[in-house]
């Protein structure tokens, strides 16, 4: 497994990157090696491993999901060019 000249011009060309001819040899070194990688890691069984999202247990990070910091309206419109009531005031633009 391994990857061309060619793939990497063309993968340059979709990402509308340019590579010296020495850059080029660099990255398909590096991709080589990136693809010996995964080849390595397709090779071990994982046949009953169950998958995770996470690489030890522990418990959740979320927290609740409420407001902490109640907007203040009067603030909020203290530099507006024009309001009404508690909304921005802004010109039609539509008849």
């Amino acid at each position: 497994m391994g990857i061309s000249r060619e793939e990497v011009q063309r993968l340059a060309a979709l990402a509308r990157l340019q590579f010296t001819p020495a850059e080029e040899r660099e990255l398909i070194d590096h991709l080589h090696k990136l693809l010996l990688v995964i080849q390595k890691l397709n090779e071990v069984n994982t046949e009953g491993v169950e998958p995770m999202a996470q690489m030890v247990e522990m418990p959740s990070p979320m927290r609740a999901d409420r407001v902490t910091n109640q907007p203040d309206t009067e603030a909020l419109l203290q530099n507006a060019p024009a309001r009404e009531g508690d909304f921005f005031k802004v010109p039609r633009i539509m008849e």
